[in-house]
């Protein structure tokens, strides 16, 4: 039986020939990750083990991103923790204010991850990395613990769906439209435990920030992980960014998948989901008047250049609307530097937004934008499940950077195309 693209990337960090869906392996790790809000945890459980020292300093990332600046005593205390901790085993990454980004823009953009590495990382999101041929997931603190100490990670092998992507998407559709049609068509545990795999000729139409933001939401869809095949766009990539050398594996002919999809980019609109699920989703002609009071614009999932690029596009010449609160958070120290040499953070602040350091902060209701009772904001973040930014009673619209924008400048959720 032929295996895919993660089952062939997962057995040969197990020195195994072949494994199928459902085996419980013990794999080889390329990287761990650590944030500030989980790393402690990890911390304090590797202390229990007594062992002497990691696995290995130049594979372990510990980011400090979620509540960076330190918005308070107990942030201050975690991020402290970790800190001592890489001082104390020399970790070759870590990343703090004046280096940190969010974790997921950061370590591509740091040529830590490369197509081929299996990762592990103590955050949902970690699924990132199979944008660029990797599998990379989300894993607990413990976890991550044993996979600092070891090296080494338990898997149980996902079987597989296959989303063909196929023809050229219209001018506002970008990556976050795409994630999004996909997690409204198969629901949020349509992909439960299994890997999410993107091939077809559409895809080349795709740059790699959309790339990465349709990975990302894989978690949203339930799956193990999401993963593209690796062609020139990502070659391009890793060799502008990385010095790692790189494995490029291929599923057979034969591999088995559960599902497949085909998805025509071509007939797809621009996307929201609505409260309180990632797939409770309405194209932008079924959206209604929705008055909004607040825009986001950044996160792991939509913080990157292009995505900030699209935002100042929609924006430049106008002004946000009375009464809106608009927040753009580039996702790495070296985006908002280029944001601010192509003149976007110029267009932002003209128009009335407020343009922040990196940070998680407002996509997981730490800080930088948390909402009061009652109040709806439109985000280009991951999640929008009940007081996720804030009250218990606020809600949360996900959409792409064109559609925040656009929304920004009319008070209410709107469709680029009429801006």
């Amino acid at each position: 039986m032929g295996m895919t693209m993660t089952q062939k990337i997962l057995a040969d960090h197990a020195n195994l020939t072949s494994v199928k869906a459902g085996d419980l392996i013990e794999a080889e790790l390329d990287l761990v990750l650590g944030n500030d809000i989980t790393s402690p945890v990890a911390i304090h459980e590797i202390d229990k083990m007594k062992v002497e020292g990691v696995f290995n300093k130049d594979k372990i990332a510990l980011v400090m991103d979620h509540f960076v600046p330190n918005k308070d005593i107990k942030s201050a205390q975690h991020c402290k923790c970790v800190r001592e901790f890489a001082c104390k085993h020399d970790i070759t990454n870590y990343f703090d204010v004046g280096e940190m980004g969010i974790e997921h823009a950061l370590l591509p953009e740091k040529g830590l991850t490369v197509a081929g590495d299996v990762i592990i990382g103590a955050d949902s999101h970690t699924c990132t990395y199979g944008a660029l041929g990797a599998f990379s997931t989300g894993v607990g603190s413990t976890d991550m613990a044993a996979g600092m100490a070891t090296g080494k990670a338990w898997f149980k092998v996902p079987s597989a769906i296959k989303f063909k992507l196929i023809n050229k998407p219209a001018k506002w559709i970008s990556g976050k439209d795409i994630i999004l049609h996909i997690i409204g068509m198969i629901g949020v545990d349509g992909a439960l435990y299994k890997s999410m795999e993107f091939v077809g000729d559409g895809i080349k139409y795709l740059s790699m920030d959309d790339r990465f933001t349709i990975a990302n939401m894989a978690i949203e869809a339930g799956g193990k992980n999401g993963i593209f095949p690796v062609d020139d766009v990502a070659i391009e990539y890793m060799k502008e960014h990385s010095k790692r050398p790189y494995k490029v594996y291929e599923p057979d002919e034969d591999a088995q998948y559960d599902e497949e999809y085909v998805i025509d980019l071509s007939t797809l609109k621009p996307t929201v989901s609505f409260p309180h699920l990632p797939s409770n989703t309405r194209t932008i002609d079924n959206v209604g008047d929705i008055k909004i009071d607040q825009v986001v614009i950044g996160s792991c999932t939509n913080g990157r250049l292009d995505d900030l690029r699209i935002a100042a596009k929609v924006l430049e010449g106008k002004h946000v609307a009375k009464g809106i609160r608009v927040i753009i958070l580039p996702a790495t120290q070296k985006i908002y530097l280029q944001a601010m040499e192509e003149g976007l953070l110029r267009t932002f602040i003209e128009a009335g937004a407020v343009v922040s350091t990196p940070t998680c902060g407002p996509c997981l209701g730490g800080y930088m934008g948390i909402l009061a009772e009652n109040e709806r904001c439109i985000s280009t973040t991951n999640r929008n499940f009940v007081g996720r930014m804030g009250h218990v009673d606020s809600e949360i619209y996900l959409a792409s950077p064109a559609v925040a924008a656009a929304s920004a400048i009319t008070g209410k959720i709107t469709n680029p195309e009429d801006i």
